[in-house]
């Protein structure tokens, strides 16, 4: 089933609750772009190898791209999110219920960004959708274990894989250039982290936004009274859309998590910040090939630890590792929490 834009633009003229959580998603969007984007790019700007305002703009025309191109080729994230959980039944509860978590999802985001920690959009948009689906079926009903599954391997594999690749990469880097003329590395590393900020900003749109889609044709099916859709098709102007929102937030607020990321937990020169963005860029290819959503703040910081850590353990600011750790930790609680209160209170409501 594949959705044109006039049909879209005359469904949200003629039903509020479209156009309501149309609104809602482009928020939660929003925050991801200011606060899962700017992973892609913190290495690049932080080493100087290219402007903040040349980078938001790369990152949104990789971002599209990542999102276009590998949606064509294998859709499989989207499709894992949209079937995580059954907002099946009544179409009106379960909208409500939708709109209940993203605008959990904002807030928890809105949160963890204010004190400049990156949180992982993705996994609170997976914690706030779950919490709805319990307060919807009032039990576990709703959620379907095969998928969350994924999610859990995910956690693994954007933690100890993104450590451990971003330790090879450098080591590896190191090795290969060992004997080179410093000055002229520096100026080959300089354009490599350009041509690595563009690979992982492919990558998280072809992370992320499949993910947030996956949430938008959920919305949009409900809000046409379609609770059991199975076959669907992304339209080229949802993946524009999404692109170019992601993008607005990267430049309304993303330099608190580049500073974050890129300076403040470990500084790097030129070569380690091309080397954390391959090794992120690869573990996200592998995921993505397999349809396995992870978290591109987990991927890309835990790369930037294991490079940071293939030159001394110190080399780390582990005090602000620590509370990156801590609001990974609780966001699934926290924000599956929040969405299942929101989704009760919205049901009292509406």
């Amino acid at each position: 089933m594949e959705i044109s834009f006039s049909n879209f633009l005359s469904q949200i003229i003629s039903n509020p609750m479209l156009l309501v959580t149309t609104l809602l998603t482009l928020g939660v969007i929003l925050v991801n772009g200011w606060t899962d984007a700017p992973n892609a790019i913190a290495t690049c700007v932080s080493t100087r190898s290219i402007s903040a305002s040349s980078a938001i703009l790369m990152a949104a025309v990789f971002n599209f791209f990542g999102v276009f191109v590998m949606t064509m080729i294998n859709a499989n994230v989207a499709l894992t999110i949209y079937n995580m959980v059954d907002f099946g039944g009544n179409s009106k509860d379960a909208l409500v219920a939708l709109c209940a978590s993203l605008f959990a999802i904002v807030t928890w985001a809105t949160a963890a960004w204010w004190f400049g920690i990156p949180t992982s959009e993705s996994h609170a948009l997976i914690a706030g959708i779950s919490g709805a689906a319990i307060a919807l079926h009032n039990g576990l009903e709703g959620i379907n274990s095969s998928e969350w599954m994924k999610v859990i391997y995910g956690l693994g594999l954007s933690t100890l894989l993104g450590f451990v690749m971003g330790w090879i990469t450098v080591k590896t880097t190191e090795l290969i250039f060992k004997r080179a003329n410093r000055r002229k590395t520096n100026m080959f590393f300089q354009k490599g982290q350009v041509l690595s900020g563009a690979t992982m900003a492919f990558m998280h749109g072809a992370q992320d936004g499949q993910k947030f889609m996956g949430v938008f044709m959920l919305g949009i099916f409900l809000a046409n009274g379609q609770a059991n859709v199975t076959n669907f098709q992304i339209p080229v102007w949802m993946m524009m859309l999404c692109s170019v929102v992601m993008a607005l937030g990267t430049s309304i607020g993303g330099y608190k998590i580049i500073k974050s990321v890129g300076m403040d937990m470990c500084r790097l020169e030129k070569y380690q910040g091309f080397s954390a963005d391959m090794a992120a860029a690869t573990c996200l290819f592998l995921s993505s090939m397999t349809g396995i959503p992870v978290s591109t703040t987990h991927t890309k910081t835990t790369a930037i630890m294991g490079v940071g850590a293939a030159k001394r353990l110190s080399s780390v600011n582990w005090g602000l590792v620590s509370e990156m750790v801590w609001t990974w930790i609780l966001t699934f609680p926290g924000c599956g929490f929040i969405g299942f209160l929101m989704a009760k209170l919205f049901m009292m409501i509406f």
